[in-house]
Formats: structure tokens, sequence, C-alpha cells
């Protein structure tokens, strides 16, 4: 699971919660994993994630570096940010683990990178 996904996902749909963001990660493998540089799509989803969260999910993994606690209000412009921005969203996996619910404490499996995110009957 790439950072950029886990940025993206909730558990909104647990029963009883009210916001359920952001997962927090307690990974037990993760790796780097090389990704061509596309400056143009990291610039296009700059403004759509929770940058808080992808920093504190970068630095629970080890994995925050010199990436800046706030976007550059130039961002588009600025190739070394970008590249930052790009080897935490996309080069950084969560290949074992858990997400755990900030609210509830549910634990949802992340298996070979993939997180499981399906609720019981009773959860919903």
């Amino acid at each position: 699971m790439k950072l950029i996904t886990h940025n993206m996902l909730t558990s909104k749909s647990l029963k009883g919660v009210n916001v359920g963001f952001p997962l927090k990660i307690c990974a037990t493998e993760v790796k780097e994993v090389a990704v061509d540089f596309n400056p143009e799509f990291v610039t296009r989803m700059i403004p759509k994630l929770d940058w808080d969260a992808l920093c504190q999910a970068a630095e629970s993994l080890g994995c925050l570096n010199d990436l800046p606690r706030s976007v550059n209000p130039n961002h588009e412009n600025d190739e070394e940010f970008l590249k930052k921005a790009h080897h935490v969203l996309l080069e950084v996996e969560v290949i074992e683990g858990e997400l755990v619910c900030p609210e509830t404490g549910r634990k949802f499996p992340v298996n070979e990178g993939i997180p499981n995110m399906l609720l019981n009957e009773d959860e919903v």
C-alpha cells in the first residue's frame, strides 16, 4: 500500500465512527520501490491530499526524511519539493501490517501491500 492510497482511506463506514481518518499505520514490513518521477501527476495530487496526515504516516514509518511539514505554495514550480513528495507518496510501500481506526481501534490488515477494509455485517 502506497502512502498516496493510505491518505485516501477512512474507516468512516464503521458503525459509530464519525471521521475515521487518518488511520494509524502499524507496519511490520515496509519497502521503498523506485517509480518513474512524474511531476505533473504529483502536482495534480497535492491539493487532494491531507498533507498533515501524509507527514504523520511517513514519520511513523521512518520515511519523512526532509519532506517539508507544509506544502510549498509554489510547489508546481519546485522540482525538489515535487521529488520529495513523489518519493513519500509513490515509492514508500507498506507490505505487511495493520491500519487502525483512530476512533474505535478496529484493525484492518495489510497483506502483500493490499489493505483489507472489508467490514463484518455487524460493523455496518
